[in-house]
Parts: structure tokens; C-alpha cells; sequence
């Protein structure tokens, strides 16, 4: 990718520069509103929006994006991953209206082990919104190459191969890819031939118009490749989606909030619900980052997005669980 793309310059004296950003983790997670339009990036504070009136989030569809729940994980960066999923939880069933649905991007647990899929389970019956759509992490395929999670979490779907699938909603065409089967060298995510001839087909009958929401575990751009932040052919998959006007790439794994746009493309890493990770580079290695116990629910938090018909743009809102 070129390197005319651009993360987040000053808009509307909102904005933060690139250095700022990749330095500050959870500077979204205080509340801003995302609007992408025709491939530029908008910021508004919650303040911002409160003072605008309710008419600025007028919307035929939400949805809210969880990641890295990481069940199971009891080391000193949280020691109690369970109860930080439960706040998680709490937020969304507060929320005045609630989210369409949800969708988990991967990491349920933290060794795939079944008595960790169980606990998800029983603490995903408290959510108000029932409907939930997943893609795995690398840490839910660890014993039997994903078996076990298809089996739990694909009954509601078509998916294909190994796990991917797509579906309609309210006229936005969404796309759950799996890139944690076959890592590459540090752990590179891959896609693969398969899932990338299936994708090409799946878009071909789509208008240009049509808004598309990709999401997948592993970030489909080069976050930090050193660390294996990014997906090896992923080049490839965002050549079938220039086509379209707007196009939004949701993704887990790094445990932050950044964003980029390229083009027409805007792709958005969320926070986890168990435990932060360093910012690309500023440490020797990525993993568990423990933090003063008081700032850690501030680095854990949850993606709103909202949708409304006739309009390509999609807002995305990062709150923290603070």
C-alpha cells in the first residue's frame, strides 16, 4: 500500500496527528463519533454531539463490535477478564436504544479450551441483543483448528471453508473473513486462495453503492508487521472492494483503537474487553501490558457503529469501559 494513505489529521481542531495517535491507545476510547464519507475521516466528541441533539444519530441500523474477551486469561494484566466482559455486557444493555446486533471479532477465549467457551456463553445470555455474528481468533483454533468454535458459533450462518460467510442488513453487505488458520512468519494472518476466489465471487453482484462492512480478527492492513499486525494477502482482498463508494474494516487482535483511510477504504482496530497492549513498537514485544489497576478499565472498551439508509456514511463510536 502507498504511502499517500493518511491516519487521522487535524479535522475540525478534533483531530490528532499521526505520531500523537499511535502513541495514545485509548484517546478514542473518551467518546468520539467517526463519520466516513466518500473515504474521509470526520471527528466529533460526544460533547459535540450531545450538543448537536439526537437528530446527528438518526439511524436505521447499529451495531456494536466486541473483541478479545480472552475468557480463561488470569495474569497480572487482569487478573479478572470475566468481570470486565461483564461491564462490557452491562454498557450494552444500558444503552437507550439498543444495538441491532453485535459482532464478536475474535479471541473469545484464551486457549480454546470448552469450559472457556461455556463461560462466554452463559454470560452472553445477560445481553439484551441476542443476535451476534463471529469470527475467530487465533487464540479460539488452538486444539482442533477451529473446530469446536464453528460448531458453537457458524449454526446461524452459510458459512464456507473454514468459517467465512456474508449477510445483508438494512442494505449494507457484511463480510466476516477468518485470517488466524494459517499464520505466517511472526505470526502474519493469511487468508488464503480459497476464501479470497470466494470473496471475489461474493462482491461481484454487488452495486458499487453498496455500503460493505468487512470484519476479521487479525487487521487487514499493516498495523506493525514486525509484531504480525497485519494479513499477509491482504492486498489482494481490498483490490475487489475499491470499487465501492464506502467500504469499513473492522478488527480485533492489537487491543487499541487506530484507524486508517485509504481511499475508499477505512479500516478501525478496536479495544479489548480483557487486557491493553502496547502501542506499535514501543515495546520489545506485543502482549499483555499490565496497567495501574485505576487506568485499566480505560483501555478496555467497546465499537458502536450506526448506519442510515441513503446516506454511504457510517459513524463509529469508541466508548471505554471506564
Amino acid at each position: 500500500m502507498n504511502d499517500h494513505n493518511h491516519i487521522l489529521h487535524n479535522i475540525d481542531h478534533d483531530g490528532i496527528d499521526r505520531r500523537g495517535f499511535l502513541k495514545c491507545m485509548a484517546w478514542a476510547g473518551t467518546g468520539v463519533l467517526w463519520t466516513v464519507s466518500g473515504g474521509v475521516l470526520i471527528s466529533k466528541t460526544l460533547a459535540q454531539i450531545a450538543k448537536a441533539g439526537p437528530v446527528l444519530l438518526a439511524t436505521d441500523l447499529s451495531f456494536l463490535q466486541i473483541s478479545d474477551s480472552h475468557i480463561g486469561f488470569s495474569k497480572e494484566a487482569n487478573k479478572d477478564v470475566t468481570e470486565t466482559f461483564k461491564i462490557a455486557l452491562d454498557r450494552i444493555n444500558a444503552m437507550p436504544a439498543p444495538p441491532s446486533f453485535l459482532i464478536h471479532t475474535g479471541d473469545i477465549t484464551q486457549l480454546s479450551k470448552p469450559e472457556e467457551f461455556d463461560t462466554f456463553d452463559q454470560l452472553l445470555k445477560s445481553c439484551r441483543t441476542k443476535d451476534v455474528f463471529f469470527v475467530p481468533g487465533e487464540h479460539d483454533v488452538l486444539n482442533d483448528g477451529g473446530k469446536l468454535y464453528r460448531d458453537r458459533y457458524l449454526k446461524s450462518v452459510d458459512a464456507k471453508g473454514a468459517g467465512w460467510y456474508s449477510f445483508n442488513k438494512n442494505g449494507v453487505h457484511f463480510i466476516g473473513l477468518v485470517n488466524v488458520l494459517e499464520l505466517q512468519a511472526g505470526g502474519l494472518g493469511q487468508l488464503g486462495e480459497e476464501q479470497l476466489e470466494w470473496l471475489e465471487a461474493d462482491l461481484k453482484g454487488l452495486g458499487a453503492d453498496t455500503p460493505i462492512v468487512v470484519f476479521a480478527h487479525i487487521p487487514l492492513w499493516a498495523v506493525y508487521p514486525q509484531w504480525g499486525w497485519g494479513t499477509s494477502d491482504s492486498e489482494r482482498a481490498l483490490s475487489f472492494l475499491k470499487r465501492f463508494a464506502s467500504v469499513t474494516v473492522l478488527n480485533g487482535h492489537i487491543h487499541q483503537v487506530l484507524q486508517k483511510v485509504e481511499g475508499n477504504i477505512t479500516f478501525h482496530t478496536a479495544m479489548s474487553t480483557a487486557f491493553p497492549q502496547p502501542a506499535p513498537g514501543t515495546a520489545p514485544s506485543p502482549g499483555p501490558m499490565k496497567v495501574p489497576a485505576e487506568k485499566l478499565r480505560s483501555m478496555l472498551g467497546l465499537t458502536s457503529v450506526h448506519y442510515k439508509q441513503g446516506n454511504s456514511a457510517l459513524a463509529v463510536v469508541d466508548s471505554n469501559l471506564s
